[in-house]
Formats: structure tokens, sequence, C-alpha cells
């Protein structure tokens, strides 16, 4: 089997296991017990692991809230946000194009009453295909808008958003600006004071950690972003989000960032190395075959290890039956199990046909030269033999 889904989810990294095991034996206490040596000594680690996230996301430790993944970040930061008390608000406004974890809160919301406002990215013939269109969300913006939310990095096609810009418009109203960067974090430079946001969501298994675990930074300093709590119980985390801490994940976590954090420029540089290689080995075959979002020599509007192509006419589920060999996927792994094509596809004007003609590689630090040629022999060989029974 080679791997090519790393958006989905990625190998822990031997680090990042490395540093969990001890919580697993010796160090085992709650690290919520500091009426004994024991918790005191956990506790102390996991303050150590959410200082050093902090650090490298240039965050306070304080504006780290620890949570079970980005699904449940996004969750805490749209619901928690727009339903305080002293929200006054009704508007939320977004992309169409958004991860379902995003939009499931939005849809949520407006059942509640509140004004959802999806906006289209620009499309397939535009200068940056699933880029957000700046002038659409200036005039969606008001008075009203109590948060825009963004993806920093999408899923799907890699497009990689201008947040800074758009946290420019949002301050004009006064709207605070989240964004999903599950895809981002340890990929590309996520610094939090760079993009000016005031919420943003990670999640350790993009980043070569553990699954289950992941964080919301919310923040503190300048202008204090206020959430209600979307699970209560035993008031941890300054009763923003109760339950144990998981505490070797919270570790694991921690390494993990800090590897890929040192390694972020080399591995940024072989992997997009990767990705173009696979995809000139690919066009030079396939007369058809065409990209889907940004174009790969725009290198800071695509993620590096992001490949997303239509082999239209045949199928993306029929190549990879067709290729049992390989790990790719052709959308987002949390709607899989869904018959609809990818919305995203969709959203920057591909067809329905196009869009279950499509398929999406993610390359990550593990593979190999050796890898992407074999992988482009296979998906030539079944392709050209898949287009003969048509």
């Amino acid at each position: 089997m080679i791997y090519l889904d790393h958006h989905a989810t990625t190998p822990i990294a031997p680090e990042a296991l490395e540093a969990m095991l001890p919580l697993f034996g010796e160090y085992f206490a709650n690290a919520g017990s500091t009426t004994h040596a024991a918790g005191r000594q956990v506790a102390a680690m996991v303050n150590d692991a959410v200082a050093k996230m902090a650090g490298l996301l240039g965050a306070d430790p304080e504006e780290i809230v620890i949570t079970s993944g980005a699904t449940e970040s996004n969750n805490l930061a749209v619901l928690g946000t727009c339903l305080h008390s002293r929200q006054k608000r009704r508007k939320i406004v977004s992309l169409v194009s958004e991860h379902q974890a995003l939009l499931g809160p939005l849809q949520r919301l407006q059942k509640g009453g509140f004004q959802i406002e999806l906006l289209q990215p620009q499309g397939r013939h535009d200068s940056v295909p699933g880029m957000i269109d700046l002038e659409r969300l200036s005039t969606a913006i008001d008075e009203d808008t109590a948060l825009v939310s963004v993806m920093l990095a999408n899923n799907e096609i890699g497009v990689v958003q201008p947040l800074a810009e758009i946290a420019k418009l949002c301050r004009q109203y006064g709207a605070l600006l989240h964004t999903d960067a599950a895809q981002a974090v340890g990929r590309i430079p996520v610094h939090v004071d760079d993009l000016d946001v005031d919420l943003l969501s990670f999640s350790a298994h993009k980043f070569y950690g553990p699954k289950g675990i992941g964080g919301l930074y919310v923040r503190r300093r300048e202008r204090r972003v206020r959430l209600q709590s979307q699970i209560v119980g035993g008031g941890q985390q300054h009763n923003l989000r109760s339950g144990t801490l998981n505490s070797p994940a919270i570790v694991g976590m921690a390494r993990a960032l800090e590897v890929c954090s040192s390694n972020l420029e080399e591995d940024a540089l072989r992997i997009t190395g990767l990705r173009d290689r696979l995809f000139q080995s690919l066009a030079r075959s396939l007369d058809m075959l065409r990209l889907n979002g940004p174009r790969l020599e725009d290198s800071g509007c695509r993620l590096p290890g992001n490949l997303n192509c239509c082999f239209y006419p045949v199928e993306g589920q029929s190549l990879m039956l067709a290729v049992p060999e390989l790990a790719a996927s052709s959308g987002s792994a949390c709607t899989s199990a869904e018959p609809a094509p990818s919305h995203v596809l969709q959203a920057i004007g591909l067809s329905e046909d196009e869009a279950r003609s499509s398929l999406r590689f993610g390359i990550g630090r593990f593979n190999t030269q050796s890898e992407i040629d074999q992988v482009a022999t296979w998906l030539v060989d079944a392709t050209e033999q898949l287009r003969a029974l048509l």
C-alpha cells in the first residue's frame, strides 16, 4: 500500500509516540488531581505541552482550549461565539466550500434564526480557483455580522486563503474572524497575530499527532473573545470545555507540532517537488487530465502536498477500485460515505460528472520519489484501461 491520503489523516510521528508512552505508564495520574504530587507532575507536563504549542502558534497558553479535534473546535468557536449571552448580532458569513464540520454548526444556527450568508469562491476559470472573492466579502459583512469563518487551507483543493486581508474587513465592522486551520497547521507557517484571527481550530492527527485531540485558539489579548461553553460539567479549562484532559494525547500533539515546525520549510520544499512530479507524470500520459484548484506554480496559494485531478470521463471511485494498492480519496474523509459529489469541486464550477471523476492526493513527509513514480504508473495504466471500456 502506498499512502497518499494525508489530508484525511497522517501516521503518527515516532517522536510523538515516544513522548506519549510514559503517560500510559508511570505518569498515569489525572492532570486535574493537583492535591497530590502524581497529579501535579502530570499537570506540569500538560501545561508545558500547551505552552509549547501556544508558542509555536504565536499565542499565550491561556488562549489555547484543548478539544477532541477540529470538529469540536469549530463547534465551540461558532456556537460558543454566536450563542453567548452578550452576543446580539445575528449574521454569520462563510463560504459554500467550507468543511462540513463548519457548515453543520452554521445550519444549526440558521434553524435558530441566525442569518447565514455563504459566499461562492472564485471559479475554475478565475485567477485562483477556490479563493475567496474579497469584494464579495466586503459587501457581505455589515454591522450585524457576528462572525466570519473562512478555512485557512481547503482540505480538497488545497487553496490557501488570504486571512490577513479578510481580517482587515472584519475589523471595519467589529466582526470576529474564525478559521478552520486543520489542514494548515504543521504544513505551512501559522501565526495567529500574522493572520489576525480571533479563533483558530486545529487537529493533531493532521500533523502526525494522535487522533482524537486538537485545540481552539481563543484570543484574549487586545480584543477578548467570549464563548458559551458547549460541554459543561467539571469546569476544566476555565469552564470553556469540561472533561478530564487526555494527557498522553496532549503531550503527543505538542511533540508532533514541534517536529513539524522544526522541519517546515524543508518538508514543504520536498513534498512540493513530489506533488509536481506526480502531476507532470500523469499529465504527460493522460491528455484529458485536468488540475482542480490553484495552479501548482502559485505556490503561496496552495498547500505543498495537495493535488486534486479530474480524470474525466473515468469515475474516481472506479479508478480507486482499479488501483487497490493506492490510498487516495475522492473528497473529504468526513463525507466519504455520502453518495453526493464533492461540494467543494462543484463550488468552483465542476459538473457533477467532473466532480465524481476527480481524485484527491495528499502527499506527506514519509512519501518517496519511487512511490510517486509507482503511483503515476498505476494510475496511467488503470485510466487507459477504463477509458477503453467506455
